[in-house]
């Protein structure tokens, strides 16, 4: 994939646009320093700042091919695996046909009959009018297994059959049993993933475009579910490529040639499920795209319906849960699609969404980030290249589906699917409403309710969410008990039975004669609802089925041993336990289609009241007055929990005592309402509401973790000296216990950051070029503009990140007119606006930690003996430095050298020329040092990208390292520019 766009933010990859980009023969780049060199040994690794050595994917491919060996499979890469295997004769009379569904869509058959097609490891289609009656009527789930009885269909053979299923059958919509995926039903057939990935060649400065530049190399893994490793490798590449053990190098000479053999083999491997790493907003438009501007007129049939073009659709999804979003899609008819990008951006909070740091935070090892104007030198260098090249493809098509057997994303969807019954397609498409919907019409088809098909127009019609119990800002260094509501609003809505069955008005109640608190409640929101003992209401039920079927699942768990059914059974309960907290949600949802602010208003007005009661009867029962050694404080409450200090310092105690306050609670309100004990927080720092962290405990023995909520320690507005900052002093606060040595460490990183000794890469901030147009000016747009008139070669483009620091800049200057490229700002020594890191950066999140601790001295943290040595940088470009005149001066005593008292171009005065070879040794170890250290970066580097044998491309701004590297590597040269001057020297 060009690596420009397709590691990265929502749209992009990560290929960023450095300043003086990397090439195999960049000197600036590339080796050591240009002269007075010496042998360098590897060095040590910087293990505490970059992640652990790694093996070559070069490496990874090969121990593959052995393991193949001894299964006996000798063909390259799987090259004779791509087929299924043959199937037995079927007899329809006489044989049953069980499959796992997979997708269901509705469809019309060549005598223009409308149908319906259910997709699994076979193809069958069913005449029928409409998908969701066909689904809920028949109870049919997203990937359930299907079981076809003999006799019961016809089998579609030879020039009849539509599609390019191994079997395709024809019966009635209803001559099948769909078996519930329980017990032996649980399990997940062994389908075919597909993972991908594409490299373009770009222009020089030009992201590449479809229209015009190249699809270069398409490398495919491809796995059997359950398996984790890929029994088929291959790289397709335009142009010759050296070999690589351990995978199938496929040479083309035409491009178009190269897409449509690379279409037959998806025909041929028939992958039940596609995934990669931003596919869905570049790979398949970009291939798509590509085969059009090549007349490549048999490429767009990737799905299983033969002579069903394949087309990318624009998309526009909207969920208050997850966003807004563009983005497009492309059906493939039959095969399910996981883009990693969108799982990750839905199901995770990360500082950053590239490939290379979503495999560094899950994976424990990095990737190489290679520009993608790098990519187009080494496509038009040598096989040996282009190799380099197609390894590195090869790793971004596995890591994919490394990342989803580690997340287990598949098979948590998959149980998804099963628990809310909607299609596995939809679970990336859609938001929450459709899996509560999904269900809410099954339900309401096994009791008889019509439900109303209402449009969700929205209002701007609000209700007061649930409570928070002002917090008793402080430091405590006694243990606090949390007591947490299990479950809280599916509980209070099956206990007071509330449901859209169950709304009562004045009228009806008048009209029935309904006696209150005996037919019906009166919820503290004002609204009624009828007593489950006249009518039970459907959504109480569709919880108590979800909350029973996770009981259910998570026994299971306890007493299995295989590995992958855990992992099933796990995803399970984990989808039942998502689902039934998305239901309050979905009647709260004013957009969505059966909203109900009676319900979701009731629900909150229940658990502000529970809150508050639990506080009342945790403070009453555990005083003094009740022969207690401590009177307990609710010191904060927060949705569905409270904290609780008891006053023991005894850790056993405290929790012994939570248990018992969560018990006593309980016994207080309706079932299955249920407070339970849950951690100890000891020491406990509360800043503010939803803002603390504390040590957690859960046994007596050790803390489990350091726990926190609402401290800016990720946000990627954020440099990552703020997160190292903050981490660190809540390591000496929390874990140390030790206050004055984190006041002390505070002070000297801020002593340090005013007198520039902070690492360039703890200041830089990187932020998505997402859009061309803003409303206001954004410091990274303004500093992408000025990039581009100084070298449009090397500028950002629109999808890349960009990195900046913020520099000295004129009095009142806004932040957007001070962001400067940090390798710039290396390169001519500017200086970095120090207060601004200090005010705009460091010093609010400092305070909210510090003031509950030091109270009004905290302030003493950002003033002080500390902050008064300042040091600035002196420019070599900009502002004044126009009209300065440079002049060189003596390495021994600082004196300007002139004619009358130096040698033309000397080091030294006549006054310390006797001293020559004291300041020459002095100036040779100097740079001997500078370049072990720059050495030490670039191996660093080299094991990162799996080789000690190859230039390092990796451009990656989201790496510390890199900047580390670069301003290791000035420093040589500057060192190796002084180190010339005593050439001319007389010794």
């Amino acid at each position: 994939m060009p690596s420009a766009t397709k590691k990265g933010e929502p749209l992009e990859r990560t290929r960023y646009a450095p300043k003086a980009h990397a090439t195999l023969t960049d000197v600036e780049d590339g080796g050591g320093p240009a002269s007075k060199k010496r042998r360098l040994g590897n060095g040590a690794s910087f293990a505490s700042q970059a992640l652990q050595s790694q093996p070559s994917f070069t490496d990874v491919l090969e121990r593959l091919k052995k393991e193949e060996e001894t299964n006996a499979t000798e063909a390259e890469g799987g090259a004779d695996n791509w087929a299924r295997p043959e199937l037995s004769k079927i007899d329809p009379k006489r044989d049953t046909i069980i499959f796992q569904q997979i997708d269901v869509e509705e469809g019309v058959d060549g005598k223009g009959q409308f149908g319906i097609r259910m997709y699994g490891v076979t193809q069958a289609s069913f005449q029928d009018e409409d998908i969701k009656p066909f689904i809920e009527n028949l109870n049919v789930v997203g990937m359930n297994w299907i079981e076809v009885p003999a006799g019961q269909y016809r089998l579609i053979q030879g020039q009849s059959k539509r599609s390019n299923c191994q079997i395709e059958l024809h019966m009635r919509y209803d001559a099948f049993i769909s078996h519930p995926p329980e017990g032996a039903w649980q399990k997940i057939a062994p389908l075919r993933i597909l993972s991908f990935d594409i490299e373009c060649a770009g222009r020089k400065g030009i992201f590449p475009e479809a229209e015009k530049d190249p699809v270069i190399q398409i490398a495919s893994m491809v796995t059997r579910n359950g398996e984790d490793k890929p029994f088929i490798r291959n790289i397709f590449t335009l142009n010759t490529c050296s070999h690589i053990v351990g995978s199938q190098v496929l040479s083309f000479k035409e491009e178009g040639t190269m897409l449509e053999r690379w279409r037959d083999f998806i025909e041929e491997v028939d992958p039940d499920v596609v995934i990669g790493y931003n596919i869905s907003n570049f790979d398949f438009p970009y291939l798509m795209d590509r085969a059009k501007a090549l007349k490549a007129n048999r490429f767009p049939y990737l799905g299983r319906l033969r002579n069903v073009k394949t087309e990318v659709k624009n998309t526009h999804f909207s969920s208050r849960a997850y966003g807004q979003r563009d983005s497009k899609e492309t059906p493939l008819d039959g095969r399910l699609q996981m883009d990693l990008l969108q799982f990750m951006q839905r199901e995770h909070k990360l500082r950053s969404y590239t490939l290379n740091s979503v495999c560094a935070q899950f994976l424990g090892e990095q990737k190489e980030d290679v520009h993608h104007s790098v990519i187009t030198e080494l496509q038009n260098g040598t096989p040996e290249s282009r190799r380099r090249l197609a390894v590195y493809c090869l790793k971004d098509a596995y890591l994919p589906q490394r990342l989803m057997d580690k997340l287990m994303c598949f098979v948590n969807y998959t149980e998804m699917a099963r628990v809310t019954g909607v299609p596995f397609n939809y679970l990336l498409s859609r938001g929450q409403s459709i899996k509560v919907l999904s269900q809410l019409f099954r339900k309401a088809n096994s009791e008889g309710y019509v439900i109303p098909a209402l449009k969700g127009e929205g209002s701007d019609e609000a209700y007061e969410g649930a409570t928070v119990i002002e917090p008793s800002r402080g430091y405590y260094d006694r243990p606090i008990a949390t007591l947490d509501f299990s479950s809280l609003y599916p509980s209070i809505m099956m206990a007071h039975n509330l449901c859209y069955t169950t709304l009562l008005d004045k009228a009806t109640i008048d009209r029935l004669g309904l006696e209150k608190d005996v037919d019906y409640i009166q919820t503290p929101n004002n609204d009624f609802f009828a007593k489950s003992s006249r009518r039970k209401g459907l959504l109480p039920t569709i919880l108590e089925d979800l909350i029973s079927a996770r009981k259910r699942a998570k026994a299971d768990l306890k007493n299995e041993k295989d590995p992958f059914k855990k992992a099933v059974l796990d995803g399970r309960q984990l989808a039942l336990k998502i689902s039934a907290n998305s239901v309050y949600g979905f009647t709260g949802a004013t957009v969505g289609k059966l909203p109900c602010l009676a319900i979701s208003s009731s629900v909150t007005a229940y658990g502000r009241q529970m809150i508050e009661k639990t506080k009342q009867e945790v403070e009453a029962e555990y005083c003094m007055a009740n022969g207690h050694e401590f009177d307990a404080q609710v010191i904060y409450g927060d949705t569905d929990s409270v904290m609780v200090r008891f006053g023991p310092m005894d850790l056993a105690k405290v929790m012994a005592l939570g248990s018992e306050a969560a018990e006593l609670v309980t016994a207080k309100f309706i079932k299955p309402i249920k407070l339970e004990f849950e951690k100890v927080y000891w020491p406990y720092l509360l800043i503010s509401k939803k803002r603390y962290a504390g040590l957690y405990w859960t046994k007596l023995e050790k803390w489990d973790k350091m726990d926190s909520k609402g401290i800016e320690t990720v946000r990627r507005d954020n440099c990552r000296l703020v997160s190292t900052v903050i981490e660190t002093s809540l390591h000496k606060l929390l874990i140390d216990r030790d206050t004055k040595a984190a006041e002390s460490y505070v002070k000297q990183v801020i002593s340090d950051l005013l007198q520039n000794k902070i690492d360039m890469s703890q200041l830089v901030i990187t932020k998505a070029l997402a859009k061309t147009d803003y409303t206001g000016k954004q410091a990274h747009v303004e500093l992408a503009e000025r990039m581009k008139q100084r070298d449009a070669g090397s500028a950002p483009a629109l999808g890349d990140r960009v990195a900046y620091v913020i520099i000295k800049g004129i009095k009142g200057a806004a932040a957007y007119e001070k962001s400067e490229d940090p390798l710039y700002v290396l390169e001519n020594n500017i200086p970095i606006d120090t207060k601004y890191y200090l005010e705009n950066q460091l010093s609010k999140p400092l305070m909210r930690i510090f003031e509950p601790i030091l109270g009004e001295k905290a302030s003493s943290l950002l003033s002080g003996d500390h902050t008064r040595s300042i040091q600035i940088a002196t420019p070599t470009v900009g502002g004044l430095m126009k009209f300065a005149v440079k002049t060189v001066t003596c390495l021994g005593c600082k004196t300007t050298l002139r004619a009358n008292n130096s040698i033309p171009n000397g080091a030294v005065c006549n006054n310390c020329r006797p001293r020559i070879s004291e300041l020459y040794q002095k100036q040779i170890m100097n740079t001997s040092d500078l370049q072990v250290r720059f050495a030490r970066l670039w191996t660093q580097c080299q094991r990162c990208q799996g080789s000690l044998h190859q230039d390092v491309l990796c451009t990656s701004k989201d790496c510390p390292i890199f900047y580390m590297r670069k301003k290791a590597q000035k420093d040589v040269e500057d060192a190796n520019t002084v180190l010339e001057r005593f050439d001319e020297e007389i010794w």
